[in-house]
């Protein structure tokens, strides 16, 4: 090797960056007061990362153990996105190139992780290749999830009251925004597509006396929820059944939530997915679309390399603007929309703190792999979060009557009220 790789380092990092760095060839560069170092394990790793000069070859590379950071991971993203030189001159990629030498430019076998698996050969967002993909994800380990994720077993973007207010907290803020937002009330009917372990459903029969149904892709959460209902009393008020949403039969429910589902549905099928949901409802009933989106309409829609290979299969984050046009245009009147990006950001952090906590019975849970896949994408997905990559959106519409009414009180009264809206009919607009 020509060049030491602590030189390479700092061809490609900023000067100014808080982070250090470890070769295995001995050299080393950055302060010694840093929050992160970057550790070159092996051959392996520069290898990985020549083949793949992106996510995907730092993620193989980190994955397999080649690569390690020491400190904290997401401050170590964070800096390489913010002060990673990214204009590079194409003589001076070349000199790096040599002088790692052309070795380097022989890919390692592949992490196991990755391999792609035959159901990807199949029509993109089918049911049967989308019954994969959500298994592929989610059915890793019930246990490991409750590692991460806390006793709420809410995987999605929490609402944080306050700045002080803990992840739990902000889970039952988030179930009861979106039961606020819906206006239920006792005796109505709620369908909650995507329901992963019933945290939706489960909150809704018990804190505002609705009827709820929950599906879910993953046999393993529906089995878990099935279970929670019971022990928590819930048995013939909250169901989640082990179905796809465009299979559920019953219709006329007063509400509809989607918390996390839209990610998987693809930019192609939104019409159909909103118009067979708004399908659903009743007249003047409320559907509340809770998603990841891209910050703007103008971004590639399929998820990056890293996360389409290891974490979300066929993931698709299109902008908010396309999220809420196709809500529009397909039996809902949008009336409200706000982004709760910085929520996840926090939300990121917690489930980051809760993975460390537990890292050694994750990872007899999941495999080390597995929980380095973890890892690293908690920690980038904090980073996506905190520099408007990525954004979260809740969008709320209703299915209009025949005469054009919407239900919909003159101004929107979810912020203050708590528990369920029993009075909100004397101010809905007819």
């Amino acid at each position: 090797m020509g060049m030491k790789l602590a030189e390479v380092f700092r061809c490609l990092i900023s000067e100014q960056a808080p982070i250090a760095f470890r070769g295995y060839d001995g050299s080393s560069a950055g302060p010694a007061d840093v929050e992160a170092t970057m550790e070159i394990r092996s051959p392996e790793a520069v290898a990985f990362i020549a083949t793949a000069p992106s996510d995907l070859g730092l993620a193989r590379a980190y994955v397999s153990g080649a690569l390690e950071v020491h400190g904290d991971l997401h401050a170590f993203l964070h800096s390489m996105l913010r002060d990673g030189r990214h204009d590079i001159p194409r003589s001076e990629r070349l000199a790096i190139l040599r002088g790692i030498g052309l070795r380097s430019l022989r890919r390692p076998p592949l992490p196991p992780e990755e391999a792609p698996p035959p159901w990807r050969r199949g029509r993109r967002h089918s049911k049967e290749r989308d019954a994969a993909s959500i298994s592929h994800h989610y059915d890793v380990s019930n246990r490991f999830y409750e590692i991460v994720l806390g006793p709420s077993m809410a995987y999605t973007c929490a609402v944080f009251p306050s700045a002080d207010a803990t992840l739990e907290q902000a889970q039952w803020e988030k179930f009861d925004l979106v039961c606020r937002k819906l206006a239920l009330e006792p005796g109505q009917r709620l369908l909650d597509v995507g329901a992963g372990w019933g945290g939706m459903v489960m909150h809704a029969a018990e804190h505002y006396g609705v009827r709820a149904l929950g599906v879910t892709l993953s046999q393993p959460q529906a089995e878990w929820a099935q279970r929670a209902i019971a022990e928590r009393g819930l048995a013939g008020r909250a169901e989640v059944r082990f179905l796809d949403y465009r299979d559920v039969t019953e219709d006329g429910f007063d509400a509809v939530s989607s918390i996390g589902l839209t990610e998987h549905i693809g930019a192609a099928n939104l019409g159909s997915y909103f118009a067979f949901l708004a399908g659903k409802l009743r007249e003047r009933g409320r559907m509340l679309n809770h998603t990841i989106t891209r910050p703007n309409d103008l971004e590639r829609q399929r998820a990056g390399p890293f996360i389409d290979r290891y974490v979300f299969p066929d993931g698709e984050l299109e902008g908010p603007g396309t999220i809420v046009s196709a809500m529009h245009d397909n039996g809902l009147e949008l009336r409200h929309e706000e982004n709760l990006r910085e929520h996840y950001a926090i939300t990121l952090r917690e489930w980051g703190a809760n993975l460390e906590r537990g890292w050694a019975e994750a990872v007899r849970e999941a495999g080390e792999r597995r929980a380095r896949v973890w890892r690293l994408y908690m920690a980038a997905s904090r980073v996506g979060f905190d520099l408007d990559r990525i954004e979260l959106h809740q969008s709320l519409g209703v299915r209009l009557a025949a005469d054009g009414g919407s239900g919909m009180p003159l101004r929107a009264d979810w912020e203050t009220a708590r528990g369920p809206a029993s009075t909100s009919s004397a101010r809905q607009l007819a």
